[in-house]
């Protein structure tokens, strides 16, 4: 009787070829739409942000198992296909159809263990999972972790900022804006389990507050953002 075990991991060529595949899945998603794609006036929505947005969770993903000690290639994996049907399918069940064309994916190009491509699957569709983190396997931690801080810092505070044109707003209303990341970021602090992701979640922050304080203090009548730090000093 046979061990179901793959001689190697996941090697960089097939990775590769995996990030060829979900960047053209994008793109297709959004040529085949009417109207040029799902509020594709906003870039957050387009094809090139989106496959951005996935290779940062992969990266940061893949800093948190390594640290973690999660499975890697499970990460990884996950995180490169977590969001492929994000620009052709509603919110509420973008994770399910994600794990659908992974599966599909992995099942026809390669050779993994049944039990590596059930493992990936399942951190794609429970990605979007909203309870304790605690509740669910590490490798699946690892990728929502990672989802969540690619929100926090300067990808999140330069998205927050673009959105004020397509809002008609001024610059008198950026720190507004920046102070929802900040937000976003102390909710993400509030759910995260790991040292790892914690470390990162914190230094992204104070790089965002000294960007409020850096606008403060050059823009007249630039509302002030209180530090919640202040009080438990």
């Amino acid at each position: 009787m046979g061990v179901e075990i793959r001689e190697s991991p996941v090697t960089d060529a097939d990775f590769e070829q995996m990030k060829r595949f979900v960047h053209d899945y994008l793109a297709a998603s959004v040529e085949s739409e009417d109207g040029g794609g799902r509020m594709r006036w906003y870039p957050w929505h387009s094809a090139e942000y989106r496959f951005n947005h996935i290779l940062n969770v992969v990266d940061l993903a893949t800093r948190i198992a390594r640290r973690e000690g999660a499975n890697m290639d499970v990460v990884r994996v996950a995180a490169l296909f977590h969001d492929i049907s994000k620009l052709e399918a509603d919110q509420d069940v973008h994770a399910d159809e994600g794990a659908r064309v992974a599966r599909e994916y992995l099942e026809a190009h390669c050779e993994y263990p049944e039990s590596f491509v059930d493992e990936v699957c399942t951190s794609i569709e429970e990605h979007s999972y909203q309870g304790p983190l605690s509740d669910l396997p590490l490798e699946t931690r690892c990728l929502i972790e990672a989802d969540l801080l690619d929100k926090v810092g300067a990808n999140g505070t330069t998205l927050m900022l673009l959105r004020m044109g397509y809002e008609a707003r001024t610059h008198m209303d950026a720190s507004e804006m920046v102070k929802r990341v900040l937000e976003r970021g102390e909710d993400a602090v509030r759910r995260i389990e790991s040292e790892t992701a914690e470390s990162i979640a914190h230094q992204r922050l104070k790089r965002v507050r000294w960007f409020c304080e850096w606008l403060e203090s050059e823009v007249v009548e630039m509302e002030s953002i209180d530090d919640p730090t202040e009080d438990e000093r």
